[in-house]
């Protein structure tokens, strides 16, 4: 029986398979040691594969930490588009359960939790403020795949504004989590949805 879907290039699916088990390696180690005492030959050590291996793929050390990051902007896509996908018709819920999904996965994540603690890690900070461009390039097209093509189904254009809107908002919170008291959620759900709201209501009176 011939199976169905498209088939993933055996170098490409090879690739994805590499890259993900070296990022699981790290966050392993980012749960027992600070960032700042974890080496590549730590990571390699960890993900089975030789430092030539690890270099020819990530670059360097802050290669390895930005694609680590990108993961974790994908993170906020996937929870996003599940709860859009969850709440047909209610973009402030599906709006509030995204983010704060994505918030708990956040704070309890090994890499953002060596940026908050100890000392200032301006590597890590970098990476989610003046580096980061492809974090958020990355997770603003997915994202606004997901407004096009759900039941949202706002254009090209309105789904670039909001999701990119949406993502630049949930990294800030990353380095500065909001405080005691602060429902950021709730919040970004109540500044966000006027707008989806408004191209739903004016694709009903059209």
């Amino acid at each position: 029986m011939p199976r169905s879907g498209t088939r993933i290039p055996y170098q490409e699916a090879a690739r994805e398979l590499l890259r993900a088990s070296v990022l699981d390696a790290m966050r392993d180690l980012l749960t027992e040691r600070d960032w700042s005492k974890i080496t590549l030959g730590d990571v390699a050590g960890r993900a089975g594969v030789s430092r030539q291996t690890l270099y020819n793929e990530f670059g360097s050390r802050s290669g390895l930490a930005q694609s680590y990051a990108l993961r974790l902007a994908d993170d906020l896509v996937d929870h996003v588009d599940a709860a859009i996908t969850g709440n047909v018709g209610d973009v402030r819920a599906a709006f509030r359960e995204g983010m704060t999904n994505f918030f708990v996965d956040a704070a309890a994540d090994p890499l953002v939790q060596s940026l908050l603690a100890g000392e200032v890690k301006l590597d890590l900070l970098r990476l989610i403020t003046l580096d980061a461009g492809p974090l958020l390039d990355q997770a603003t097209r997915r994202l606004s795949l997901a407004f096009q093509h759900s039941w949202v189904a706002a254009t090209a254009a309105e789904s670039d504004i909001i999701a990119h809107a949406l993502v630049r908002i949930a990294l800030s919170y990353i380095p500065t989590p909001p405080g005691p008291g602060r429902d950021a959620p709730a919040e970004l759900s109540a500044l966000l949805s006027p707008y989806v709201e408004a191209i739903l209501s004016a694709r009903i009176e059209h």
